[in-house]
């Protein structure tokens, strides 16, 4: 690379954030040097402004409770499997493969302590700086990124200790943010503000959270019965020194310390996030969908935006089916039958649940279709005489779901199917990235009713927790109000209030209340001095959906996101004037719902997927200038 006199200098590289999403874009980059050569030399500087290596919701010096809510197994940073070499870029231990070497006792299947996680990806870290060959620097810097300049065709870095980074090509990866309150959130916050002696803590990372300050016994309401709830539920149970003790297998009381607050959680399910089936997939599994093809409904699109409710649904409903009943087909004839069953499906083109149903009687299996999306709202249209009467059906339903996981994901008809929304979200990426709905249909549709109610049933956390929570149900630490919770205040008291319309008798009042929901992705509410600064530079935009269908969304016709405007791969942003920065790419979260589910936070082993593909593509590129 030259400068502005014609000088030759080694190419500069900066990734900002090193969270799983920069760490792999890094990974990718020394796989690619081991076999190429750049006589100028390259300088790579990776940069973050909490734990270098593993970022802020992976830091090593969390509580131990907090876990991940993938197996082990099937997680892993290295681009490839372990040879009989070292560990280096392209070729390492899975997550399971590392903690088993460090830790004997850790069985198949486990879920690990997010602290471990944030240990193993800084073992990543350290075996791809290893193996940087000769003429390629690395500096990893802990400081913050507030500002980003392009000057004479290269990025000048200012980061908060005053220091300058000069880059040729900048990455962000920065992961998940604080944005700033707004609408209903920022009411609650200023309630709590003028009234001494309640509290509000605003949504994060559950490990971030300020929650010591909420005294024992104080009526404490969560927002949410996702998996941050779990985790503040949790942290105030098990991590104020109460004891899970086991009584029987799957079976727990809890011993309160008495540091315990009482815990009123609500959601609009009113349903706690059931657990994921036992796993029995081998690491590398990879599902090939046989009804529900992404470039079959492309194909009958014509180029045409997509309706996702009925242009998708129904494939992936049919998807759904299929493993069902294949499933049962199995427990009853085997896996030739199985075999057999399918490929009858298949060759007869059945698309929805009555058809394959009926394939599924000729093999002897007689059963019927299941409403998969309405277990997401079991709850809906009923009325309860009181709190204990409903927390008498919840339970049950847990209960009744619990049965289900510990039979397993392959075992068990239900459960195998429900993970069929896991296994086909590369293709529905391939449908509603980049505008592939129309605004209405990915507003309201997509955002609006699947994703939600897909993350519900798919996306559960282990089994050992929802039986844990079960204990505190019991133990009447923890009460569920109702369906469609409702979370508000009361002026006269001074205090916040939950209830449940459908629960006579729910309605409670609040000496706290914790937001345990993740924070959404909005560029206009990003709080961080880089993003805000990119942002009303025009640097940084905010994608639009603009296909319209006849109807509006918002009284605009359009759908605005919250994600930044990138390009395709290799994701440059889009910049005010509609010009994309070839040096400049964005990547991970703060790009959600210009393309979906970049929430992951690690590859797997085996094919690769989105997650290696995208850290690949960038790293590529940015070789590719550095000539």
């Amino acid at each position: 690379m030259s400068d502005v006199n014609g000088s030759r200098h080694p190419y500069r590289i900066a990734v900002v954030g090193s969270g799983p999403r920069g760490l792999a874009v890094l990974e990718r980059v020394a796989a690619r040097l081991q076999n190429s050569a750049h006589p100028a030399g390259i300088d790579i500087h990776l940069i973050d402004a909490d734990e270098l290596g593993c970022g802020r919701i992976w830091r090593t010096g969390q509580d131990e409770i907090y876990r991940m809510n993938t197996v082990a197994d099937e997680v892993t940073m290295f681009s490839g499997p372990a040879d009989n070499g070292p560990a280096r870029p392209g070729a390492g231990p899975s997550l399971a493969e590392w903690w088993r070497s460090h830790d004997p006792r850790v069985g198949r299947n486990e879920y690990a302590p997010r602290k471990v996680y944030g240990r193993y990806l800084r073992f990543v870290l350290d075996a791809t700086e290893k193996a940087l060959p000769p003429g390629v620097s690395f500096e990893g810097i802990h400081d913050r990124v507030i500002d980003l300049c392009r000057e004479s065709g290269s990025f000048r870095l200012r980061l908060e200790s005053g220091r300058v980074v000069v880059a040729d090509s900048v990455v962000l990866a920065t992961g998940h943010g604080r944005p700033r309150l707004a609408g209903a959130a920022l009411a609650l916050a200023e309630f709590a503000g003028r009234n001494p002696g309640i509290q509000y803590v605003r949504s994060d990372s559950p490990a971030e959270m300020d929650l010591d300050g909420i005294p024992a016994g104080a009526p404490t309401g969560v927002i949410g019965l996702g998996l941050s709830a779990y985790d503040v539920i949790f942290s105030l149970t098990e991590g104020r020194q109460g004891k899970f003790l086991e009584v029987a297998e799957n079976e727990y009381s809890y011993q309160p310390s008495g540091h315990e607050p009482l815990i009123v959680a609500g959601s609009r399910s009113g349903l706690p996030l059931p657990a994921r089936g036992r796993n029995q997939k081998a690491p590398d599994h990879s599902y090939r969908p046989v009804l529900f093809k992404a470039d079959e409904i492309l194909r009958r699109s014509a180029g045409r935006p997509l309706d996702f409710r009925s242009d998708v649904v129904p494939s992936v409903l049919a998807e759904m089916h299929l493993v069902y009943f294949a499933t049962l087909v199995r427990a009853l004839a085997g896996p030739v039958a199985e075999s057999a069953f399918v490929e009858e499906v298949r060759a007869r083109g059945a698309g929805d649940a009555l058809a394959i149903r009926d394939i599924a009687e000729t093999f002897g299996v007689h059963a019927e279709p299941v409403d998969f999306f309405a277990l997401a709202r079991p709850f809906d249209g009923l009325s309860y005489a009181s709190p204990e009467d409903f927390t008498h059906d919840v339970m049950a339903f847990m209960r009744g779901d619990l049965r289900h996981a510990e039979a397993g994901n392959r075992l068990d008809p239900l459960k195998a199917a429900l993970d069929v929304l896991r296994d086909t979200r590369s293709e529905i990426r391939r449908l509603v990235d980049f505008s592939g709905l129309t605004a209405r249909s990915h507003a309201d549709d997509f955002l609006g009713w699947f994703s939600p109610r897909s993350s519900l049933l798919s996306s559960g956390p282990p089994r050992k927790r929802v039986h844990q929570l079960l204990a505190l149900l019991e133990a009447g630490i923890v009460r569920i109000a109702g369906p469609a919770t409702r979370f508000g205040v009361c002026e006269s008291s001074g205090r916040f209030t939950v209830g449940s319309p459908a629960v006579t008798g729910s309605d409670t009042e609040l000496d706290a209340l914790i937001d345990a929901r993740v924070p959404g992705t909005e560029l206009s509410l990003d709080a961080s001095p880089l993003m805000v600064n990119l942002r009303d530079r025009g640097v940084l935009t905010e994608y639009v959906n603009a296909n319209t269908d006849g109807e509006v969304h918002g009284g605009e016709g359009v759908f605005r996101t919250g994600g930044i405007a990138t390009t395709g791969s290799p994701f440059h942003p889009v910049a005010r004037d509609g010009s994309p920065s070839d040096a400049l790419h964005v990547i991970g979260i703060p790009t959600e719902n210009t393309r979906w589910f970049t929430f992951v936070g690690s590859g797997r082993p085996g094919p690769w997927s989105e997650f290696f593909d995208d850290a690949d593509a960038i790293a590529g590129h940015i070789l590719s200038r550095a000539g």
